[in-house]
């Protein structure tokens, strides 16, 4: 067991299984929950129930309530919260920062709600610019995680030499970090695949077939390379891991969230009523509000991001928001 030990902030089922992974990687992990029932309950029963029930949890890892507990010492900070939720995460963990040069990474998906900012300007913002940052993403479902199965992420960092860090520590012979100095687009494309996946699993609800899965996701791959590179990300990045990995898996496999809340739009559910089915944030759902303001200001053109967020935030049809696509001018690809 190594000196080091990691504090995973969020309880959730990603940072359950997140956790599960480190603590197999030889690292002592505190799981920090704000919910003091659910950490009884972890501590009562062994387990995450909540979140990820049937996995029980490894030794190695103690579930906490008390953000002090947590932050103890100088373990590696892994925040793994809800996007609405990372600037305060951030706030509550400045005090335990001060007068360091402590990194934090993430592995929360999407932009802040409030300011449709990307979560390392938030970081940055509250906590300041002398703290490491990085972000984990990548094809992930936090079922086939805790289970360790083979798995690849990419770590992005202004900091090449904490990338370097974590995605060692994290190495392990089924779980494979490859890192990146392009926080830019790899959290655009951690933001704006989760709504492809919405938009995939309405088509797929409606029984548009794979010919329309296919063609949405290449040209959901294409409206996320030009928002990312607009904002300043490189364009490699969104064929890698982050981009097209994390985009194909998301939009073709029903344990995505955002996927199911596809399905059920398809099924005329509205998207409180589906949110409620699902019983677990669905990202893609602020996304697509977040990511299709930001295109609308940038002047990016993203037509099945505005579809998306047509059908979710003003009641257009399912089926009228496809067939929209579809009835677009001819131009060349």
């Amino acid at each position: 067991m190594s000196n080091q030990s990691y504090s995973v902030l969020g309880a959730g089922s990603w940072g359950t299984a997140l956790a599960l992974h480190i603590a197999r990687a030889g690292y002592a992990v505190r799981l920090w929950s704000h919910d003091r029932q659910h950490v009884e309950g972890m501590l009562r029963d062994g387990s995450n129930q909540r979140y990820l029930p049937g996995v029980p949890l490894a030794q190695a890892i103690t579930p906490l309530s008390d953000l002090s507990q947590a932050l103890a010492d100088n373990s590696q900070i892994l925040i793994v919260v809800p996007s609405h939720a990372f600037a305060s995460v951030c706030e509550q963990i400045k005090p335990y920062l001060q007068d360091s040069n402590r990194g934090v990474s993430w592995a929360t998906k999407g932009m802040d709600p409030a300011s449709r900012r990307l979560l390392h300007e938030v970081a940055q913002d509250i906590l300041g610019t002398q703290h490491p940052l990085a972000v984990l993403s990548g094809p992930t479902f936090a079922s086939e995680v805790a289970k360790g199965l083979p798995t690849a992420i990419s770590i992005a960092s202004n900091n090449t030499e904490y990338a370097r860090i974590l995605a060692e520590q994290l190495h392990t012979p089924t779980f494979r970090a490859y890192t990146s100095d392009d926080m830019i687009g790899v959290q655009i494309g951690g933001a704006a695949k989760n709504v492809m996946a919405i938009a995939a699993g309405t088509a797929d609800g409606l029984g548009f077939g794979a010919n329309t899965r296919a063609a949405l996701i290449t040209r959901g791959l294409h409206e996320i390379m030009l928002l990312g590179t607009a904002m300043g990300g490189k364009a490699e990045t969104f064929m890698g891991l982050a981009g097209l990995g994390d985009l194909a898996l998301t939009c073709t496999d029903n344990q995505s969230r955002n996927r199911r809340m596809g399905l059920l739009l398809a099924e005329g559910k509205d998207q409180q009523a589906a949110r409620a089915i699902i019983g677990q944030e669905v990202e893609g759902v602020s996304a697509a509000r977040e990511v299709f303001l930001k295109a609308k200001k940038l002047g990016v053109e993203m037509p099945i991001t505005e579809q998306t967020y047509l059908t979710l935030y003003e009641e257009l049809d399912p089926r009228e928001a496809v067939q929209s696509l579809f009835n677009r001018a001819i131009k060349a690809e």
